[in-house]
């Protein structure tokens, strides 16, 4: 798995998923689309700032490839980074994004669901496997990611959705029950 995980939580891996996504909606549902997209880089932006600009430098925890104590243990799959690491941006990231994906449609389409936590999932675990994260990192970069994505797909699902609604009446046309 050495050559898979560096492969697997490099950002430019995913940046076609990424336009796919943010081409499809627009493409499929319209204004309804283009505001999905909306908050979707929302949530992203969101989880990103909020990791590595106010956590981060709060809790100012080293890296496990740059703490003295394991650097011997670290192997070099990818460069370490200069940053800190609790909690993790990718997990924070990625987690906002599936759970936004998966909030806002995975009612209709289950397996979404699956897939957006699969891949945040596999994402976050290749940060541990590679050395730049402890697994507490991604965990709580996990946990805060999705966080961010309950309020903004709430106000995405309350005042746009991309489903229409359909009114179901009780009653048949012309008369009563």
């Amino acid at each position: 798995m050495d050559h898979l995980m560096p492969f697997l939580r490099n950002q430019w891996t995913w940046a076609p998923l990424y336009l796919f996504l943010l081409l499809f909606f627009p493409l499929n549902f319209g204004r309804r689309g283009w505001i999905w997209c909306l908050g979707f880089l929302i949530c992203f932006a969101l989880a990103d700032y909020g990791s590595a600009s106010i956590i981060k430098p709060h809790f100012a925890r080293l890296r496990p490839c740059n703490d003295p104590l394991l650097m011997n243990l670290y192997r070099d799959l990818v460069p370490c980074g200069s940053g800190y690491s609790f909690p993790s941006s990718h997990a924070s990231n990625h987690f906002a994004l599936g759970g936004f994906i998966s909030l806002t449609i995975g009612r209709r389409y289950w397996w979404t669901v699956v897939l957006a936590m699969f891949w945040a999932a596999s994402i976050s675990f290749a940060q541990v496997y590679v050395g730049v994260h402890f697994p507490l990192d991604v965990l709580a970069g996990a946990l805060f990611g999705f966080l961010i994505s309950l309020p903004v797909a709430w106000a995405f699902q309350r005042w746009v959705g991309l489903y229409s609604q359909v009114s179901v009446s009780r009653t048949p046309p012309g008369g009563s029950l």
